[in-house]
């Protein structure tokens, strides 16, 4: 299964300027919700696209900067295993971790 099937969910309720997304969510189908709902698509074509998109690159490199807080909070074995059985103390859990990181 691919990425994209849940994708459309991800951004419902939300009215964002730009949506970054890797190769996997490059889809006709979510470009066109994103472009619904007034933002940009940054999604990079898949490399056997006939016709390649073009997207902004500057802006793409931004997306690093949000995968590699996600790779630092899952060092942290609590937040990465999700003991946390209510989402409010599961939250809580995640703003000490990313307290620590941000004073780090």
């Amino acid at each position: 299964a691919s990425e994209y099937g849940q994708a459309n969910a991800l951004i419902e309720g939300f009215e964002p300027q730009y949506v970054l997304a890797d190769r996997g969510y490059d889809s006709d189908d979510f470009v066109k919700a994103i472009e619904n709902k007034g933002a940009v698509a940054v999604i990079p074509s898949r490399r056997g696209r006939k016709e390649p998109r073009i997207h902004d690159t500057e802006l793409y490199k931004e997306r690093n900067l949000v995968e590699r807080l996600f790779q630092k909070l899952k060092q942290f074995r609590r937040v990465a295993t999700r003991y946390e059985r209510k989402t409010k103390h599961y939250l809580g859990t995640l703003q000490l971790a990313a307290s620590m990181i941000w004073l780090a």
